[in-house]
């Protein structure tokens, strides 16, 4: 079996020394394995087959060797003996193409790289613009906050010098009407000096020519006449003297200074009303002939229900001294309403009176005790502080549709506290629009006590216990016909009858004692 493999292996070798070894012949793996005698044989076998051959070239003779194809199932021989740099070859080669191949994915990763790298900047580039706009917005936003904030404060100052201008017309409209009742008052007084000296001059014409159908000379009679012709005039004699306004106009009662004669000069204003459209009052102001009363206040009484359970039945002006207290106030009792007894605090009935004051003018009252007037904060409050009052509110349209609303208590807190409101339960047909401003403080143009950003007495026209705004403005402006057109709801109204744009013709605030009471 040895000797034709061996001749084998030399005829592949002869005809593809290289090729025959990795397709046609397998070997062992080892070269250790293959018997030495084999290789020692094997020149003997060449030297014989190269003599066969040139013997069968000679005899011209020609041999097939049909070898069968095997698959190669165990390792393949290599040739052990193969030259040192040969393989040192083949390992640089194989190590020079593994590094090319390194070499090839490290470019592609560089590119990548590369290319997230222009993409990160790119980004970077957009983030640092951001940031730049971003300043540049913040500084932009900073600016216009500041050019509001100068804005706001531009607009406070111009309406704080719009309302000390607005005080300051008040205060001249005051010294205007103070002045025209001084005018009044010395026209009055020019007249009769001026009847008195034509009284006189008759008189002095009637004895010269009773003196003359007498006979007596002209001499005589001019010395008769002496003591009386000479003289000035007789000046009328000066009223007594008035006693001191109280705060807020009222007169205290004083019984050993009025008498008979003096009691009719009585004044019935709270004070002097301003209203460059309201005409001077006259000197003693006559009852209208929906109530009867006499121009002598009665009093003092703690208020209009001591008045009725008194005797006086009769609607008029009273002088009220509450407990606790030596003020003396004028007020209108209304005793017509039943059960009667009403003090009237408020009333609306003509526009004669301007209701747009100032804080101390709401303090002490203003108008006249007849018609239209305030009663007055500190008045209010030493009133029903004194015992547990009820309100009542009535209302009429220009139709002459009439409704009222009634609230169980009602008072306010002293002027430390601004005035605050504390009203009852509700009941009546108008609506309830004023339980919205219970517990809110009482607001005017120079007093700003609401809770707006604004002055609501600045809108509404009035002094209210304004919140944001008003669902009812009693001392607003006294619009004629209902319906008004104004850049603010500044009329007189309330709110759940005929809504705030409808200016109502007759309003009334009056308060009772109400024993039976339920907060």
């Amino acid at each position: 079996m040895i000797l034709p493999a061996g001749v084998l292996l030399w005829l592949l070798l002869l005809s593809r020394p290289q090729s025959s070894l990795q397709e046609g012949t397998q070997e062992i793996e080892n070269s250790d394995e293959i018997p030495e005698q084999e290789f020692i044989f094997a020149p003997n076998r060449q030297k014989r087959a190269v003599v066969e051959h040139s013997r069968s070239q000679t005899d011209k003779c020609s041999y097939t060797f049909i070898v069968p194809e095997q698959k190669s199932t165990g390792a393949i021989c290599v040739n052990s003996k193969e030259p040192e740099e040969l393989l040192e070859n083949r390992v640089n080669k194989q190590e020079l193409e593994l590094l090319n191949t390194e070499l090839q994915k490290q470019r592609r990763q560089i590119e990548a790289l590369q290319q997230l790298i222009q993409v990160d900047g790119g980004v970077v580039n957009e983030v640092k613009l951001l940031r730049k706009e971003s300043r540049n917005m913040n500084s932009r936003v900073t600016q216009l906050y500041m050019q509001l904030l100068h804005e706001i404060i531009r607009k406070r100052d111009n309406a704080l010098e719009a309302s000390q201008l607005e005080t300051r017309v008040l205060n001249h409209t005051n010294q205007m009407g103070t002045l025209g009742l001084r005018y009044s008052d010395l026209e009055h007084k020019y007249r009769r000096l001026s009847a008195l000296a034509n009284n006189q001059s008759a008189l002095l014409l009637h004895l010269e020519k009773h003196c003359q159908r007498g006979g007596h000379s002209y001499g005589v009679v001019q010395e008769r006449i002496r003591p009386v012709y000479p003289q000035p005039p007789v000046m009328p004699q000066p009223p007594v003297q008035m006693p001191e306004l109280s705060p807020g106009g009222y007169r205290p009662y004083d019984p050993q200074k009025y008498t008979r004669h003096t009691i009719n000069r009585m004044n019935n204003d709270i004070q002097n009303d301003q209203n460059s459209k309201a005409v001077p009052p006259p000197l003693p102001t006559m009852p209208s002939s929906a109530h009867s009363f006499t121009s002598e206040p009665v009093g003092p009484f703690k208020d209009c229900l001591e008045a009725v359970e008194g005797g006086y039945t009769n609607s008029g002006m009273f002088l009220l001294k509450p407990d606790k207290t030596n003020r003396l106030m004028q007020v209108w009792c209304d005793q017509t309403r039943d059960p009667g007894g009403w003090t009237v605090i408020q009333r609306r009935t003509d526009g004669s009176v301007n209701f747009f004051r100032n804080w101390e003018t709401y303090k002490q009252g203003f108008g006249n005790i007849d018609g239209e007037h305030w009663l007055g904060l500190e008045n209010i409050y030493w009133l029903t502080n004194q015992a547990t009052y009820k309100l009542l509110v009535t209302l009429e349209d220009w139709s002459g549709r009439k409704t009222y609303a009634e609230y169980a208590s009602f008072r306010i807190e002293s002027e430390a506290d601004f005035y605050r409101l504390r009203v009852g339960r509700y009941q009546g047909n108008a609506g309830d629009s004023l339980t919205w401003h219970n517990g809110k403080q009482f607001t005017t143009l120079d007093k700003d006590n609401d809770a707006y950003t604004g002055n609501c007495a600045h809108y509404q026209k009035g002094g209210w216990w304004y919140k944001a705004c008003a669902h009812s403005n009693m001392n607003g402006v006294w619009y004629r016909g209902g319906h008004y057109r104004s850049r603010y709801q500044d009329g007189v109204y309330w709110a759940e009858f005929r809504g705030g744009a409808y200016s109502l013709k007759k309003v009334t605030m009056m308060i009772r004692p109400n024993a039976n009471t339920v907060h």
